[in-house]
């Protein structure tokens, strides 16, 4: 893999507060978002169906978007399309597929020639929603627990272990704050993508660390050796990425645009929490802390 041409970074300029500050404070503001949207919702993320349980509907008709909203006596909670001619796939909180497929027979005008409107049906009990969410929750805990373990396996002390499992934290919690803003349910495929970021962070994380307490020469040496990797690492990520994304809401695939925008925004969190969080407490360490 080729590498970009990183510059070297004058760190000597800032101090170990300043460094942290910026991603501190935009974890900050990312948990503060979290927090209120827990308060006011109940949840910490808009649900989707895969969690809070409903009816998803695929369609086929000639009318649109305004149409098939008013269609319906239940509020339509998404539409996208599918990349097929005039199908649609409709998002529902309510759980009685019988009557909303029965509306949308009644009110839509079938297309391509289609006797049926409604193609497929899918309907998520409550219940099975919230197993749903105990598994994605005990997902995310034991990647966690594995990458905290594996941290402090690898490097022995607190202050480099802990400045990974921050930094992970981080480059999660970001994503989240930007899917309540832009409206993005947290689903399974969602919940999956958070999960990959957790393994792009410890990957660049431990890349850092190893080169800066392992790797013989000096501190800024080898933080500019590990962010030659690293970099390139992320960015290529990024842009594959951010090319699905685009690629995949053009074509109206929901699921893969939503996983797609949230790893562009947990890798461009990744490049900040590591280059500026877990270097200005690996600096601290290495220069104050190790020597107490």
């Amino acid at each position: 893999m080729r590498q970009f041409d990183v510059p070297e970074i004058d760190y000597d300029r800032y101090t170990n507060r300043q460094l942290a500050a910026v991603p501190l404070a935009v974890l900050a503001v990312a948990l503060t978002i979290i927090i209120g949207w827990w308060v006011f919702t109940g949840a910490p993320a808009t649900l989707g169906i895969d969690f809070a349980g409903g009816t998803e509907l695929t369609i086929e008709t000639t009318d649109d978007r305004s149409t098939i909203e008013g269609a319906f006596n239940e509020e339509v909670e998404n539409i996208r399309t599918t990349g097929t001619s005039n199908q649609y796939i409709l998002a529902f909180r309510s759980d009685d597929a019988e009557g909303i497929e029965q509306q949308a027979e009644d009110d839509l005008t079938p297309a391509n020639g289609n006797d049926d409107v409604v193609q497929e049906a899918s309907t998520f009990s409550a219940s099975f929603g919230g197993d749903n969410q105990q598994t994605a929750l005990y997902g995310v805990v034991i990647a966690f627990v594995g990458m905290g373990a594996l941290a402090f396996a690898l490097f022995r002390t607190f202050v480099p272990s802990i400045a990974i499992v921050i930094s992970a934290f981080s480059d999660i919690v970001i994503p989240v704050a930007v899917m309540n803003v832009l409206g993005i349910p947290l689903s399974l495929g969602t919940v999956a993508g958070l999960l990959m970021l957790i393994g792009y962070s410890v990957d660049s994380d431990i890349l850092l660390n190893n080169h800066i307490l392992r790797r013989s020469g000096d501190f800024y040496e080898s933080t500019y050796r590990a962010m030659q990797t690293g970099v390139t690492m992320t960015v290529t990520s990024m842009s594959a990425m951010a090319v699905l994304t685009v690629v995949a809401y053009t074509f109206g695939i929901g699921i893969l645009w939503q996983i797609g925008l949230v790893l562009v925004v947990g890798l461009l969190a990744d490049l900040m929490n590591t280059y500026m969080l877990n270097l200005s407490l690996l600096r601290w360490y290495k220069f104050e802390g190790i020597n107490r």
